[in-house]
């Protein structure tokens, strides 16, 4: 990682980098899951503009308050890190204009909340943030989710979920379909959706790929 990995906003990085809650051992959701929501942030501001202070702000705290996949508090997760950051710009003096505007960014993030992003910084996060659920990121992320959720690779019965509903907490792969293929057809700016369509075509290479490998010889 180079030596200002949020340039150009460095400053307000090291300011609250150490406010961010511990490591709590979730690989998706790390300092790593950050920069590349950062990096994709920085990516999509250049083409459609937006404030990069908020931006960053937005996108250091976005899961500032660790709600696991599996919890009944998934849904109120990107609410819950929303207030958090309320709080924590205010202790900083920030002004309240600018606050309400990293809160609406970080609220409407989520897949799982659903609601709307308003302003172009919000639609920029969560874009940006959706990118890093799509490609090959986004499968790596999807397997090791799966793992630390006690998932199974897929159904070894059914690998195709023939005759019955998706069931992505039991297998890995049917949350590609559950979730995963639908985010590209959701993204708010341009410049994301571009980018999604090519990830997503990554998705589905993927999981042709999979299939074809598991299937073994045909008689």
């Amino acid at each position: 990682m180079p030596a200002q990995p949020f340039h150009p906003c460095q400053a307000l990085a090291d300011l609250l980098l150490p406010h961010l809650p511990a490591d709590n051992g979730d690989g998706s959701h790390d300092l790593a899951h950050i920069h590349r929501v950062w990096t994709n942030a920085r990516t999509l501001q250049a083409k459609e503009g937006g404030d990069l202070q908020i931006l960053l702000a937005a996108a250091l705290l976005h899961d500032c308050v660790a709600v696991e996949k599996n919890s009944p508090l998934r849904a109120k997760a990107s609410t819950l890190s929303a207030d958090r950051a309320t709080t924590l710009l205010a202790e900083l003096g920030w002004p309240a204009e600018r606050i309400s505007a990293v809160a609406h960014a970080i609220a409407t993030h989520s897949f799982s909340a659903g609601l709307q992003p308003e302003t172009l910084e919000a639609k920029i996060l969560q874009d940006s943030d959706r990118l890093d659920a799509i490609g090959m990121v986004g499968v790596a992320r999807c397997f090791y989710v799966g793992g630390r959720m006690g998932s199974a690779l897929y159904d070894f019965n059914n690998p195709t979920a023939a005759g019955r509903d998706y069931q992505d907490r039991q297998f890995s792969l049917e949350h590609f379909h559950t979730k995963l293929l639908k985010l590209a057809s959701g993204f708010q700016t341009g410049e994301g959706a571009r980018l999604a369509a090519e990830r997503h075509r990554r998705l589905e290479l993927f999981v042709e790929g999979f299939m074809d490998e598991i299937a073994g010889p045909q008689e």
